[in-house]
This record gives C-alpha cells, structure tokens and sequence, in this order.
C-alpha cells in the first residue's frame, strides 16, 4: 500500500532548514562559552595577587590555590579558544599553549598548584548556561 502525504517534501525541507539552525545556534553558544572562559582566565590573572612569595626582584609570586599572577605576559597571551564539530557533537576548548599550563594547573612534585583553567569554567557554569538558553538550546 502506498500513501501520498501531501507537502511532505515541503516538511521534510523545512526540518532539514531547522536542524541546520539549531546546529548553528549551538555552534555559536559553545564559542560564545568558550570566550567567556578565556576572557575569565586572562582577567584573573592579569589581576593576580602579591600575596605569594617574594621574588628576587622584589615582586611577588602568587599563592598556592589562587590564579597564577602575571609577569610576562605569556601565559595571558598562550590562551586561546577552538570549537569543532565531532560527528553530532560541538566541542569548545579553552587552550593554554604556554609550555608551563599544566604545572601551574595542576602543580608539580616542587610547587603547589596555581589553577586558572577549572576554576574559570566553574565561576562562569551559570553564565554558560545562560548562553545556551537564550540560544533556545536549553531550558532554564
């Protein structure tokens, strides 16, 4: 038995119009996220506090627990962001390339961690959400 649904090419058109919007929108919340992390990361640690120990050139270090303080400028500036489709799934990425990342995230046999990456994206879960609400990619 055959059945003719009338418009049924125009629906299946207009589904395919839909689900590239929606891929979009959450293409735009993930990178929209993405950047709200970075900019969080960044501000910290431009702010970083004196409160750690003295340096030899009287400046102070940061504390151990707390964002690492700026010096240089290099950590600040090796912090980027990339999102990419795997398959059905958006990704957004917040990336320090700064070759020593990883021992202020996490610290190191001689340093107690300095971490900036998980607590910026902690501090700013309910602006994320945020985003994706407004994007219609979740409910409140």
């Amino acid at each position: 038995m055959k059945v003719n649904f009338k418009g049924f090419n125009e629906l299946k058109r207009k589904n395919k119009e839909r689900i590239k919007d929606f891929e979009r929108d959450v293409v735009r919340a993930t990178t929209r996220s993405a950047l709200v992390v970075k900019s969080y990361a960044q501000e910290q640690i431009q702010r970083g506090s004196a409160s750690g120990n003295p340096r030899g050139d009287g400046s102070f270090s940061s504390a151990p627990g707390e964002f690492p303080k700026t010096d240089t400028g290099n950590l600040v500036s090796n912090i980027s962001t990339q999102v990419k489709k795997e398959g059905q799934t958006v990704v957004g990425m917040i990336i320090s390339s700064a070759e020593y990342s990883k021992h202020l995230e996490f610290g190191t046999r001689n340093m107690a961690p300095r971490p900036f990456m998980q607590p910026s994206l902690d501090r700013n879960a309910g602006k994320i959400k945020t985003i994706f609400v407004k994007e219609g990619i979740i409910d409140k």
